[in-house]
């Protein structure tokens, strides 16, 4: 018999409301990312060292079940970042199958993986925040690391399934010596020509 799958953590925030996607949720961040942003929220999930725990899929859910509760009675569950949480694909769906049905799932992704991890996501999540950065291939490179044509090919893939443009928040921001205002006007309107309808564009506050 196969051992259990096990993934990387570097930690679980509880009870987030309105931050997450809706109704209270459990934020569970995964180790690891494609991308190296320059300010990146949480630059210890690139660090080998920082991993808290590992966990299965199963542990998870019994972790969790202490907030069923908030979740049933407000239409929460949750939510998988990192890091780039599509990379743990394998495991969501395993935690989605035995996760109470009407727990919400939502993933904050770049986007920026194999495609073959969103084939696996598509039927079990509910909600994808998306953050794309700037479609400007030169300012998306400089600032990430990363190809952008990969991000935007999956983002029209996952639009391209009916009812997916309500289900898909895309987060645009601006950010300090990266990009510019007209910069992301452009980003914004190139997102609503491609199907995106739910944009979130703020600025980004550095510390001082």
């Amino acid at each position: 018999m196969s051992a259990e799958i096990e993934a990387p953590l570097i930690g679980v925030s509880r009870h987030r409301l309105a931050v997450d996607g809706k109704g209270v949720t459990s934020l569970v961040a995964f180790h690891g990312c494609t991308l190296r942003c320059r300010f990146c929220l949480n630059p210890h999930c690139l660090v080998p060292q920082r991993v808290s725990r590992r966990v299965t899929p199963r542990a998870l859910v019994d972790e969790l079940m202490i907030d069923n509760l908030y979740f049933l009675a407000t239409g929460g569950g949750v939510a998988f970042g990192g890091g780039e949480p599509c990379l743990r694909s394998e495991f969501i769906e395993k935690f989605r199958a035995l996760a109470p049905p009407r727990w919400r799932i939502t993933i904050e992704t770049s986007l920026n993986v194999d495609s073959r991890h969103l084939e696996r996501l598509l039927p079990i999540v509910n909600e994808y925040i998306v953050d794309i950065k700037d479609l400007d291939a030169g300012v998306y490179r400089n600032y990430t690391g990363g190809d952008v044509a990969r991000a935007t090919d999956n983002l029209r893939w996952l639009l391209s399934h009916d009812g997916m443009a309500a289900r898909v928040i895309v987060r645009v921001p601006h950010i300090p010596d990266y990009n510019t205002p007209d910069g992301v006007a452009r980003t914004i309107a190139t997102l609503y020509a491609m199907g995106v309808v739910n944009i979130d564009e703020f600025h980004y506050r550095l510390p001082q």
